[in-house]
C-alpha cells in the first residue's frame, strides 16, 4: 500500500529533538508519548516519501523555519506537561 510509505516529516524533526534533549533518557513512556501528543498537534502537517526529499525540494529558510516551530512546540508542550504535573503533585499533598 502506498500509504505505508508515506510520513509527516515534523515527527522526524521532533524525534530529533527530543533525542537532542535528551528527554528519551530522562522521562518515561508516558511523558514522551503525552509530549508527543502534544507537539504534533501544534504543527501542520508536512507528509513526504522521504526524507531526503527535503534537502532537495526545501529551502534553508523552510527548513530552519520548520525547525523553530519544533523548538517553540517541544518547548510549550514541556512547560503544559509539568505544570500539569506540579500541579496534580500539590494537589496529593493536601
Amino acid at each position: 500500500m502506498a500509504l505505508v510509505e508515506i510520513h509527516n516529516y515534523y515527527e522526524s524533526l521532533v524525534e530529533q529533538y527530543v533525542r537532542a534533549l535528551e528527554l528519551d533518557r530522562t522521562r518515561d513512556s508516558d511523558y514522551l508519548a503525552d509530549l508527543y501528543c502534544l507537539v504534533l498537534n501544534q504543527l501542520p502537517a508536512h507528509y513526504i516519501r522521504h526524507n531526503v526529499d527535503m534537502i532537495y525540494f526545501t529551502s534553508d529558510e523552510k527548513r530552519q523555519e520548520m525547525e523553530e516551530k519544533v523548538i517553540y512546540a517541544v518547548s510549550s508542550a514541556i512547560s503544559w506537561l509539568d505544570n500539569e504535573a506540579n500541579r496534580r503533585s500539590k494537589r496529593e499533598e493536601q
